[in-house]
């Protein structure tokens, strides 16, 4: 940055400002304590008549007045005086030789007139002060600012400060290319605009929450080399009406004065929301401050070196206004990372981690699907809890396991006390989970079963997939289907009862099965038809439920054909059950032994049940 464009320090600023307000109370600390004791205006009669009453305890004689004290305060219209004053020149030239005849102290003073001016007029000069800094200075430039509630809450980032590049974001291959361009430009814009291009005036990140859009902004800052202000939405809107406009004026001024430069607006959708449904009609605060964003990015040019970027997780709720070209021309989709993405993202997260020698990247890549970078980040954070408390000194995969069941499961409860047959009960519910998921075509495989409760369950089996799924197919939805309804038809088939422990599972299995029907088309009596559309409120960024388009009679045929979904899920898993009982057996008896069982170890009991 120019020594031209940097101006004066803030420091000084402060400094000078402190130094004006120090030598305006001194001079208000002068003026009233000359004014506050009381003085006597007396005639020059009255003057020598003290004199010779002995009354006078001193007399200061100045260029323009004399001043004293008395012995015994005068008394004049019922007030007391202990001084006076009376004005020269006086017409007795002997009246020096009259007050030393009488033992007065006699005192001469030249008194200052640049110091008289500055104390008679330190009120005013005060009130000029507090209104210069507190007033003019805020509307410099007719931003129309007042006390400061205009000015942006902005974070710079700048050149000497630590900054993150692309190296240290990853799982996002495709963004980052795409942001390249934009990094390009702020270094050499002169290769662009030679050929008449336009830089797209903004970027709009979109994605899941954690999926690292803020990353992204500042590594692209970090790349550039350029200054880089980042803001929230939410900053904007303060208590009193209009500030938001004036904070959105303030940060594009900022920004200008230090170009090239990046704006970054983080979760947009606080004050990009959708115009027209506000609770304050048109005057509504957030409108106001997004009308004043729009013409913002409308009034500059990209040849200013600004580019304006932003996130947000609901793009479906942001006025169109906001999204058309010339304003976010670009909007790119951060969604969650793949596997090689998010090896790769652990690999980032465990350069300053000590990893033991058993640590494989790849498999805990493989067995985390649908983690977002934030999620990853948090696991390896977690991990290196645990081997901390433990006193290790490296992070061994064991940790990372455990890290993981934490996150996906919850919280193991080891201290919650549980009887016998209660232990029994929920080791032939996740049995059942655990038999179905192996013997129904088209699951997900088995990573792990446990009757040690997690979180809120008692129990748990968790599937991971093999790969990332993207689509679902109707076996898939199926056997998915099977396998949630595995736990209750081995309560039912081994036990002969129903629990409550199947709560959760059969709320899963009527969802899927009204989206089957109602959203995927999957059922054959209904056809492929979609019903219901959601309702949702834009001001409030939320589903408030689904409106009906259909008669009674669809309504019935729709809730027979869950109905049948659901059952034909149970029956499957009721006869895998049936068949495979031994092994059922065998798998709750390892389960009450080891509370814990792996893959392997349910391959194996499989495995020797079968005499392979």
């Amino acid at each position: 940055m120019d020594e031209k464009k940097k101006g004066t320090p803030n420091y000084l600023k402060g400094l000078v400002f402190w130094i004006l307000i120090f030598l305006s109370f001194a001079l208000l600390i002068a003026y009233f304590s000359e004014k506050r004791t009381p003085v006597a205006e007396v005639s020059y009669s009255k003057f020598l008549e003290q004199v010779d009453k002995g009354n006078i305890k001193e007399v200061v004689i100045t260029e323009k007045e004399i001043t004293g004290s008395f012995k015994t305060p005068l008394s004049i219209k019922e007030k007391n005086f202990n001084k006076f004053k009376l004005p020269l020149p006086l017409p007795k030239p002997d009246l020096l030789d009259l007050l030393t005849s009488k033992g007065i102290e006699v005192h001469t003073k030249v008194k200052n007139p640049f110091w008289e001016i500055l104390v008679g007029y330190a009120p005013w000069f005060l009130i000029f002060i507090v209104f210069w800094f507190l007033f003019f200075r805020q509307i410099q430039g007719g931003s129309s600012k007042a006390f400061s509630f205009g000015k942006v809450k902005a974070k710079i980032l700048t050149e000497d400060k630590p900054k993150v590049t692309f190296d240290d974001v990853a799982g996002c291959d495709e963004a980052k290319e795409e942001l390249k361009e934009v990094i390009e430009f702020l270094k050499s814009p002169q290769k662009f605009q030679r050929l008449g291009a336009r830089i797209p005036k903004g970027v709009l990140l979109l994605g899941p929450p954690g999926t690292g859009k803020t990353l992204l902004a500042k590594a692209v800052a970090g790349e550039a080399k350029v200054p880089f202000l980042s803001i929230s939405g939410s900053d904007f809107v303060e208590l009193f009406v209009g500030v938001g406009a004036a904070r959105v004026r303030d940060l594009f001024d900022q920004a200008k004065k230090m170009a090239p430069a990046i704006v970054f607006i983080d979760e947009i959708d606080a004050v990009g929301r959708l115009r027209g449904a506000g609770l304050g009609g048109g005057h509504d605060e957030r409108e106001q401050t997004l009308n004043q964003l729009l013409v913002e990015m409308d009034g500059f040019d990209t040849k200013d070196g600004v580019i304006i970027m932003a996130a947000t997780n609901r793009p479906d709720i942001l006025d169109p206004a906001l999204l058309r070209p010339g304003r976010f021309d670009r909007q790119i989709v951060i969604d969650r990372p793949d596997v090689r993405g998010r090896e790769d993202i652990l690999r980032i997260h465990t350069r300053k981690i000590p990893l033991a020698e058993n640590i494989d990247l790849k498999k805990l890549a493989r067995g985390t699907p649908g983690f977002a970078g934030a999620d990853l980040a948090n696991m390896v954070n977690e991990a290196a809890l645990l081997a901390a408390r433990k006193g290790k000194n490296l992070v061994e995969m064991e940790d990372f396991e455990e890290a993981k069941d934490k996150i996906l499961m919850g919280l193991a409860r080891k201290s919650l006390a549980l009887s016998s047959e209660e232990k029994k009960l929920i080791a032939y519910h996740e049995a059942g989970h655990a038999l179905v998921s192996k013997f129904v075509p088209n699951a997900d495989p088995i990573h792990k079963v446990t009757i040690i409760p997690r979180g809120r369950a008692l129990g748990v089996t968790q599937q991971l997939p093999e790969d990332d799924r993207h689509i679902y197919s109707k076996e898939y939805l199926e056997s998915q289907l099977s396998v949630l309804l595995g736990g209750r038809a081995a309560e039912k088939i081994a036990l002969n009862t129903e629990t409550t422990g199947a709560a959760s599972d059969l709320e899963r299995a009527t969802e899927i099965a009204r989206k089957m029907v109602c959203e995927w088309g999957m059922s054959e009596k209904v056809g492929a038809v979609t019903f219901g559309k959601v309702e949702e409120e834009i001001f409030l960024g939320r589903e408030l439920g689904m409106k009906r388009y259909y008669s009674e009679k669809t309504a019935e045929l729709i809730d027979q054909e869950i109905k049948n979904i659901v059952e034909n899920a149970e029956d499957t898993a009721e006869e895998i059950v049936k068949e495979k009982r031994e092994i059922l057996e065998k798998i709750v008896e390892k389960l009450l032994e080891k509370e814990i069982l792996d893959s392997d170890e349910i391959d194996e009991i499989i495995k020797q049940s079968s005499g392979e």
